[in-house]
């Protein structure tokens, strides 16, 4: 097949909310497109808390959690089997707080004694548009050194932690890559890193031995989503280029600058009841310092993100998926056509 006509190769790496939100995005134009998006997700495999740490600790498997969301963010049609997915038991000794879906990789990791196979399957189910792969098959934990030198151990914990971040580390460390990962991002068109919690969503997966080396050497764009809002501790007081330095400073000096070539920014002030609660929690709009990103060497692209608030004071400050995907598909649109000139 012709380059022109192959599908635009995606690799989203990262965790949480942020990802799983960038991937329903990116899945209309997959879907409208009819095979011209080929989409792969990395996901951290740090979380701790919830149903995916009781699970992790009661049946020593990889936490479900992040990758059930991805899955379900990119099932081609999220009705009755993606809300079964979704379902969380709100009573029943053992089975309160637990979603279906963490209890079926669960049971499926075990039945076919892989958890890589499990995703896989699980996706099959729900007719994922895409390919969901952990960073690592590792049972990893991340620890935290605060600026204190307090260190904490655990995502959770980390998460709770009002102190700022100096760096954060895996146990065991330097774990191996998920061979499937490297190969999609030595393919990729576009990667990108966010939106997402800094330390506990993005660069886990850059902890992983092989990953910021495989990111660095592929030819793809590379993109960083800048987050909207600061989140307290982890990110109290940082800039768009504190984020940046943060990401080159855990990845290593090697692979460092080929980590990222632009920074997609929010244009659309931040205002309004939900920002004030917000600041009421010590959580700021992340300032956007364009001439520090421009000495970093980096290109800026700017566009409106916001996902559209109403009246109500506790809806949260998000991105908008509809504009994140069309923001992805363009800069995807961009890699390709760079890489065929320096072919």
């Amino acid at each position: 097949m012709h380059p022109e006509t192959q599908p635009l190769k995606i690799v989203s790496i990262g965790g949480g909310n942020g990802l799983s939100t960038l991937l329903r995005g990116v899945k209309r134009y997959a879907r409208a497109g009819k095979g011209a998006l080929d989409i792969t997700a990395i996901v951290t495999v740090t979380d701790d808390g919830g149903s995916s740490g009781r699970l992790r600790r009661d049946f020593d498997v990889l936490p479900p959690g992040d990758i059930r969301n991805c899955m379900v963010a990119l099932s081609e049609d999220e009705t009755l089997l993606s809300k079964l997915f979704q379902y969380r038991f709100s009573n029943g000794r053992g089975l309160k707080g637990h979603s279906f879906g963490n209890l079926f990789l669960t049971a499926m990791t075990h039945l076919t004694g892989d958890f890589g196979t499990a995703v896989k399957l699980s996706s099959e189910v729900l007719a994922a548009l895409g390919r969901i792969y952990p960073s690592t098959a590792a049972n990893v934990a991340l620890e935290a050194t605060l600026a204190d030198g307090t260190k904490v151990l655990g995502e959770t914990r980390i998460s709770r932690s009002k102190s700022r971040i100096e760096r954060i580390e895996l146990h065991p460390r330097r774990p191996k890559p998920f061979p499937e990962a490297l190969e999609a991002i030595a393919q990729a068109d576009l990667i990108t890193l966010g939106p997402g919690s800094l330390f506990t969503s993005i660069i886990p997966n850059l902890l992983v031995e092989g990953i910021p080396r495989a990111i660095a050497q592929s030819r793809a764009l590379k993109a960083y989503f800048v987050n909207l809002m600061s989140q307290p501790g982890e990110t109290t007081n940082f800039s768009a280029s504190d984020h940046i330095a943060a990401i080159r400073r855990h990845a290593g000096r090697t692979h460092a600058p080929a980590l990222i070539d632009v920074c997609v920014i929010n244009t659309r002030s931040i205002r309004g009841k939900a920002l004030a609660r917000y600041r009421s929690q010590a959580a700021r709009p992340v300032e956007i310092d364009q001439e520090e990103l421009a000495r970093m060497g980096l290109k800026v692209h700017a566009v409106d993100l916001l996902r559209k608030s109403g009246v109500n004071p506790e809806e949260k400050i998000r991105h908008d998926q509809g504009a994140l995907g069309a923001v992805v598909v363009e800069l995807a649109v961009l890699g390709r056509s760079a890489k065929m000139e320096k072919a």
